[in-house]
């Protein structure tokens, strides 16, 4: 029987997306980092993006939470497995605390996790202790630590805002709006950490400045529950998976990776950009990501466009997703109208326009087992293809992504979390079909939030 285990930890939230979460949380983690200390950071939600840079700022993996997609248990047993390892536990919310069902406050509650409230202090004064208040006050048994200051003008700025709190607040510091500090984003949201190269540069900075403006402390000891003893069955023993990383394709949840390595199988990357021939493999995973942005140099690779032509011609498994599906299109043109040539496979084309297309936590029943996860794109597609599956947003958000399959290639714009069921997952991959689950591994009687990409 497995005992519980204690660790400082906060959740990192805000009123509002925006108000820098992501610069925060990823401050703190090199703050105490370079204190020595080992810090493991979790994100609300399902995003790619800010994980990328928690992870160059503490120095070690980053993991999604979430009550419906990851799943209460499976929840508890990351951070219970982070308690065993960390000095510090970061969990960067999504969205504002109290936004979506359940929300980033949920999860806070949940866990017995103190919350950490970030505001804006741009263009404010004493209203910042009015939002505060509100922050710790509004569900009287939402456990609260602080709050801290982001985008503060000047020293006396600073202390304006911190003079306003009360009712016994905690001030955590505050951090400047320079722009070395802050993270610049694009459309799907943060830009990827590969693709700054002063990125050490700007953590270092934000982790001095916010250093200098309070006493570094940990905060007090959670006690983490442990979770249930869980088995993970050698569905993919020896099943050799070939998985797309690069400028173009990153957008993958390291537990989905994990599960596909504890399940047996084994992973090689590759560039679809850069690499001429795939791997040896026996299946494929293309992960979305950025396409949008290098299509014409994914175009003009037309080794690596035939060796997958080839692979699937081979009825070999092919795994799809998001920006994985626009590669496996006829064409896909950019905001700029400039277009380009892919893969072929999946007969149609995509367009990229500036809005939002669809944001949606997503619920797929496929012929292998039901498999959440959820969809973010602005992206249009038309295909003549029949889909086999369509998504269901259990909290109504846009998107009822549709799921296509000819032989074992399938594709569609959901990225799925494969922990929410294993066995669907290793049928999706597997040489030898696998057969289904009737249910997903983990029920969950709580609603779901809207995720959003980036704070």
């Amino acid at each position: 029987m497995n005992q519980p285990r204690h660790c400082p930890a906060v959740l990192i939230a805000a009123p509002a997306s925006g108000q820098g979460k992501t610069t925060v949380t990823a401050a703190l983690a090199r703050l105490h980092r370079n204190l020595g200390r080992k810090v493991r950071v979790f994100k609300c939600g399902p995003d790619f993006l800010d994980p990328m840079i928690h992870e160059r700022a503490s120095g070690a993996p980053v993991y999604q939470l979430d009550m419906w997609m990851v799943g209460e248990q499976e929840s508890r047993r990351l951070l219970w497995e982070a308690a065993g390892e960390a000095d510090l536990i970061l969990i960067e919310g999504v969205m504002g605390l109290f936004d979506g069902t359940p929300s980033s406050a949920d999860l806070a509650r949940h866990f017995g996790v103190p919350v950490l409230g970030v505001i804006d202090g741009t263009a404010m004064a004493q209203t910042f202790g009015a939002l505060a208040l509100g922050l710790a006050r509004y569900q009287p048994d939402l456990p609260f630590a602080g709050v801290l200051a982001n985008r503060v003008g000047t020293l006396r700025h600073a202390q304006l805002l911190e003079g306003s709190l009360t009712e016994g607040l905690r001030w955590y510091g505050a951090l400047s709006r320079e722009t070395a500090i802050e993270l610049p984003s694009r459309h799907l949201g943060l830009v990827q950490a590969s693709e700054l190269n002063d990125l050490d540069l700007r953590l270092d900075a934000a982790a001095q400045a916010l250093g200098s403006s309070c006493e570094v402390a940990l905060p007090p000891p959670v006690t983490f529950a442990a979770p249930p003893v869980t088995r993970t069955e050698p569905l993919l023993a020896g099943v050799r998976i070939a998985v797309a990383r690069d400028e173009a394709f990153a957008f993958t949840y390291g537990a989905s990776l994990d599960l596909l390595r504890a399940m047996g199988a084994e992973l090689s990357f590759f560039s679809p950009i850069h690499d001429r021939q795939l791997p040896d493999a026996d299946s494929l995973y293309l992960p979305g990501g950025y396409p949008e942005l290098h299509h014409q140099a994914l175009s003009e690779n037309t080794a690596m466009l035939e060796a997958i032509r080839v692979h699937h011609a081979a009825g070999k498994p092919l795994l799809a997703e998001c920006g994985g599906m626009l590669y496996l299109l006829d064409s896909l043109t950019d905001v700029d109208g400039l277009r380009a040539g892919l893969v072929g496979l999946l007969q149609g084309a995509a367009v990229m326009q500036k809005k939002l297309a669809a944001l949606a936590l997503q619920s797929v029943e496929l012929p292998e087992g039901v498999l959440r996860g959820h969809t973010y794109h602005h992206s249009l597609t038309s295909t003549d293809w029949v889909p086999i599956a369509r998504g269901v947003s259990p909290n109504g958000g846009r998107g009822a992504e549709a799921v296509y399959r000819q032989g074992r290639l399938t594709a569609s714009y959901v990225h799925f979390y494969f922990p929410s069921n294993p066995r669907a997952v290793a049928a999706l991959f597997a040489p030898e079909r696998v057969a289904p689950h009737a249910t997903p591994q983990h029920e969950s009687t709580v609603g779901a939030g809207l995720p959003a990409i980036g704070s």
